[in-house]
């Protein structure tokens, strides 16, 4: 076992302060359809209704070890991860300033407020997420804050690993093919990273939006591009540059 399997599953044991593994179902209908035995993993199960959670945890855990006395987290996240970021601040009693673009649904910024109960910040700017981005960075210089990436992070994508930590204990062994969506690559970064590690003969499918298919750019030059246009409709996923570390993992 690699030293990066080794500590997912360390991660995945801490996760179990916050909530029991998502669980693992298989579909009849969709099994039957393809002719396939297909199973899902059901992140939508999670506390804050996906699997986010699991790297900004993680990732905040790792800081807050290194340094005891950081008491700020900022956030730039078109939902998802600012969910996740919100519920770990509350979980530590930490503060968060969480940036998110103006098209967030209001639903989403509605279900961030609540899971912070009290702890965290919400600030809307930028009209795509890597506006929002940037604005949040230059935030969090100017107040010596810790900045959680959503998926451009080591700590992150240690976190995310920990579905696949998840899955192969709940179906017994690894599977012929995993199929993953794409946005920013950390949750497709931290299973593969793992999987490979562990079970080298799957193989893997990667889907992400026809309008924000930031992967599919960056294989086509061999490094991240940053997409001219990005259509927001699919908004966890609606990310214009795929990160650094994801795009070298993937």
């Amino acid at each position: 076992m690699s030293d990066f399997a080794a500590n997912a599953r360390l991660a995945t044991d801490a996760l179990r302060d916050l909530f029991d593994p998502t669980p693992l179902q298989r579909n009849d209908y969709l099994s039957q359809r393809f002719g396939a035995d297909i199973w899902l993993k059901r992140e939508d199960l999670s506390p804050v209704r996906s699997y986010k959670l699991r790297g900004a945890f993680t990732a905040m855990r790792k800081v807050r070890e290194g340094q005891p006395g950081q008491e700020h987290f900022v956030c730039a996240s078109a939902g998802n991860h600012a969910q996740g970021v919100a519920f770990a601040c509350r979980h530590f009693g930490v503060r968060g300033t969480i940036f998110m673009p103006v098209t967030t649904p209001q639903q989403k910024i509605d279900k961030t407020r609540v899971f912070g109960a009290g702890q965290v910040k919400i600030v809307l700017t930028g009209d795509y997420f890597d506006q929002t981005l940037a604005a949040a960075k230059a935030f969090c210089a100017e107040q010596g804050a810790v900045f959680l990436s959503p998926f451009d992070d080591d700590d992150v994508i240690l976190g995310q690993a920990s579905v696949a930590v998840e899955m192969l204990d709940q179906l017994g062994g690894a599977p012929d093919l995993v199929i993953l969506p794409v946005g920013g690559g950390g949750l497709s970064s931290g299973v593969t990273r793992y999987l490979r590690s562990i079970a080298p003969e799957v193989e893997y499918r990667f889907v992400e939006p026809m309008g924000g298919a930031s992967l599919t750019a960056a294989l086509q030059v061999g490094a991240p591009e940053t997409l001219g246009q990005v259509n927001s409709f699919v908004d966890g996923a609606a990310v214009a540059r795929l990160g650094d570390k994801t795009f070298a993992l993937l």
